[in-house]
């Protein structure tokens, strides 16, 4: 029996609906809606079965199978009737609306927008800048506020003019300010009181290459009349002779500028000081100085015991290097030599990406350097920044490096050459390249 409404008939059903199952009788919740195509024609006018579309209601299912709801015009149930809308209409047919569980397909997700990739690459740099910037600002003050200005230049009396180009006076001290017994035994510095010059060199920083000057603890100099730096009285000079560091020990930095100003006619701009301490720390922060050392020597005052060649000194050991005169025939000329070399290594150390990048060692450097340096009042970090580059560049060839040059010595003093002297002065203020050499 085919209870199929007529013009339907059984062979057409296809496998959807149950061909071939063993029931007489479709399952009525898998019978599909009839849908009536054109408005419904009033009872008894519609077409014949068979004869185009469904002119009237379809003729009951059979037993216990309820007649189907109509569509008109995709409309379930008569248009308006009930507001009900089973989603045929709208391709809604699981139930997925614009933008919904099914707007991609069956079983697909809501669609994502494509990542702006140019969007993102533009707000990641706008950050790294940012924090670059106040890192950077932040790093400035923090070091700028741990210099320790404590030179006043303006007490140095009858400076001569200032030339071109930028001198800096670089002491080294004997300071023990810091240490303890275990520091002063590690350093073979002994316990002296008080404070003297080890080491003194003038840096002159200019266009037509920068010079590194050494002057000899030991030259021959006359101490002119100053104005006490302390005291504020004035002291008169009496023509007397005396070694260089004579000064320093006699009334500190301001009589050491005064003095080298007046018996060279140089005119300093900066001075920077650094103890025994503060050197050792700044070389063990930067993780030791790589230098080559011509000939070993060894020195029982300095602790010094070095072997030929290429080698990687710590804190204690580059200060006994820099310190050492007693093996040397020339003694403090010797000295001052490698005072020069090791400084300019130290400054290409310092000055290396992989310092300035690193903050686990550009910190600690700064830390270590910055905390020990004495400079004069005026001076700022972009001038110390500059005196280290200009170091770099001494010990990469494209400066000078030499000594004061000297004519012979009297009662143990070193006498500087006047003439040659002079030129070079005369070079270094007028910014020219240096042609006098210590030789």
């Amino acid at each position: 029996m085919n209870d199929w409404p007529e013009g339907r008939p059984d062979d057409n059903r296809g496998p959807r609906y149950g061909n071939g199952s063993a029931h007489a009788e479709p399952e009525s919740a898998r019978v599909m809606r009839q849908v009536r195509r054109g408005p419904t024609a009033p009872p008894g006018q519609g077409g014949a079965p068979g004869q185009g579309g469904w002119g009237q209601s379809a003729p009951p299912y059979g037993a216990n199978v309820p007649q189907q709801p109509s569509y008109v015009d995709g409309q379930g149930y008569g248009g308006d009737q009930d507001g009900y809308d089973s989603g045929y209409n709208t391709g809604q047919v699981y139930g997925g609306g614009p933008g919904g569980p099914g707007s991609g397909g069956y079983g697909e997700g809501p669609v994502r927008p494509r990542p702006n990739w140019r969007r993102r690459i533009k707000w990641t740099a706008i950050t790294l800048v940012t924090v670059l910037v106040v890192t950077s600002v932040a790093t400035y003050f923090w070091a700028d506020s741990k210099l320790r200005r404590e030179v006043d230049l303006s007490k140095v009396i009858d400076r001569p003019e200032a030339g071109a180009g930028t001198n800096y006076l670089i002491v080294g001290s004997d300071s023990r300010e810091g240490m303890s017994k275990a520091d002063e035994k590690k350093l073979h510095t002994g316990s002296a009181e008080g404070k003297r010059t080890d080491s003194m060199m003038i840096l002159h920083v200019g266009d037509n290459g920068d010079t590194l000057i050494s002057l000899p603890r030991d030259s021959d100099v006359e101490i002119p009349t100053f104005v006490g730096s302390t005291s504020g009285k004035t002291y008169k000079g009496t023509g007397k002779h005396e070694k260089l560091n004579a000064a320093y020990a006699e009334d500190g930095p301001t009589l050491l500028v005064r003095t080298i100003e007046y018996n060279t006619g140089l005119h300093i701009d900066h001075y920077v000081e650094i103890g025994f301490q503060g050197f050792a720390n700044i070389v063990d922060a930067v993780g030791g100085v790589t230098i080559d050392i011509d000939k070993g020597f060894k020195d029982s005052y300095s602790g010094a015991d070095f072997k030929a060649g290429k080698q990687t000194l710590n804190g204690a050991q580059a200060l006994a290097f820099v310190r050492t005169r007693h093996a040397f025939a020339a003694s403090d000329l010797q000295r001052t030599k490698n005072q020069q070399k090791f400084l300019a290594a130290l400054a290409h150390e310092v000055a290396t990406p992989g310092t300035i990048l690193n903050p686990f060692k550009l910190y600690p450097t700064l830390g270590a350097g910055l905390d020990s340096l004495i400079v004069d009042k005026d001076m700022g970090l972009w001038d110390l920044g500059s005196m280290f580059w200009a170091m770099k560049s001494v010990n990469g060839g494209d400066g000078v490096s030499m000594n004061m040059p000297i004519s012979g010595s009297t009662g143990g003093n070193l006498v500087w050459d006047k003439a040659k002297v002079k030129t070079l002065v005369n070079e270094l203020n007028n910014d020219d390249k240096v042609t006098v050499s210590s030789d």
